[in-house]
């Protein structure tokens, strides 16, 4: 694991959306690119800016050095990741502003939608070589 040069996305740990993206991305990403980390964690709170620490509306994806937010990091990660999921690069016909609100309208509602843990996700024996805290 080299926290350096591989792309990392950030989530919200007690979210079941989040996570279940983050299970998602876990399935389809074969080559074991992506490492995790929770926007709460210590990993994060040194990593990235304080205001995205602070917010944890948005999936955070950091790659070579430059960080993603809302849509654009769930098209940068799909478009990353290959294959079949590079369609998500249509994404980009529409604009960012609309994709972002669509985003927000979802992240407002995600607890009461997906659920809401008590605590953040602890990863299992075999995916703790791709989290990060």
């Amino acid at each position: 694991m080299n926290t350096k040069t591989q792309p990392i996305i950030f989530f919200d740990g007690v979210c079941g959306l989040c996570n279940g993206f983050v299970d998602f991305i876990m399935a389809i990403d074969k080559q074991k690119r992506f490492l995790f980390s929770p926007l709460q964690s210590d990993f994060a709170k040194n990593n990235l800016p304080a205001k995205l620490t602070q917010d944890l509306s948005s999936v955070v994806l950091l790659i070579d050095g430059q960080t993603y937010t809302k849509s654009k990091a769930v098209i940068k990660v799909m478009n990353e990741i290959g294959g079949i999921w590079k369609i998500a690069l249509m994404g980009k016909i529409f604009p960012e502003a609309f994709l972002n609100s669509a985003y927000e309208m979802v992240a407002e509602n995600r607890y009461r939608l997906f659920g809401k843990k008590e605590t953040c996700r602890l990863p299992t024996e075999e995916e703790r070589q791709r989290f990060v805290s």
